[in-house]
């Protein structure tokens, strides 16, 4: 004859017992192992202080030559439009192709022509309002500049002409100073450099004034 026992009289059977004892078993050892080095990690946060580095900063500076990924210029021509004789290349460092012709005309619209005009004499949209009119790209002294003189105003800016160089990276700033020449050689180019085929086309247009056959455009420094 069996008789009943606390757990029976609860009715709670052995078998159930048993499973609660387990899992709480089973919890106790998940709780063991969990740890806190996720949460509490070895590292230290910006601006905090440190005791490992004698100046007691956690923030440290590069190493002397570190160069971010993709920021090495070691090609300076490339980068500053400057030879190794300090002066301004007078050559383009990569190859002239229509493709890069075209590539700067774009450059050229977006980004100088507001201020210097379609055809760079100068009279942009915002010349016409009001604001000081840059000088036109076919007055002899521009004339006269290397291209290389170019690339350096489109990156580092001149007068009140503030830098593009992060608007504008490298390649298309040599495409635009390529483009400028193409503009210079356009509006002084002679007739005898014409192909033959168009030399008649172009005589039958009325002169422009600014162009070649008239008086060159006068120049307003910035």
């Amino acid at each position: 004859m069996m008789f009943p026992t606390d757990g029976m009289r609860a009715g709670i059977s052995p078998g159930a017992k048993v499973a609660r004892a387990a899992a709480a078993i089973a919890l106790i050892l998940a709780a063991a192992a969990c740890r806190q080095d996720m949460f509490n990690q070895p590292k230290a946060k910006p601006l905090a202080s440190s005791e490992f580095f004698g100046d007691g900063m956690s923030a440290r500076p590069p190493v002397e030559g570190t160069v971010a990924r993709g920021e090495l210029r070691a090609d300076r021509v490339y980068y500053t439009g400057i030879g190794p004789d300090g002066k301004f290349v007078t050559t383009l460092p990569l190859h002239l192709t229509r493709s890069l012709l075209q590539r700067g005309r774009e450059r050229f619209d977006i980004f100088c022509a507001p201020c210097h005009g379609r055809v760079g004499d100068g009279r942009g949209m915002i010349v016409e309002r009001g604001f000081k009119q840059p000088p036109s790209y076919h007055i002899d002294r521009l004339r006269g500049q290397p291209v290389g003189y170019f690339f350096d105003v489109v990156t580092s800016g001149f007068g009140q002409m503030s830098s593009y160089a992060a608007q504008v990276p490298p390649a298309d700033r040599w495409a635009i100073a390529a483009y400028i020449r193409a503009l210079q050689l356009s509006q002084h180019a002679s007739l005898q450099r014409v192909p033959p085929g168009d030399r008649e086309a172009i005589r039958a247009q009325p002169a422009t004034p600014g162009t070649s056959g008239g008086s060159a455009p006068t120049e307003t420094r910035r």
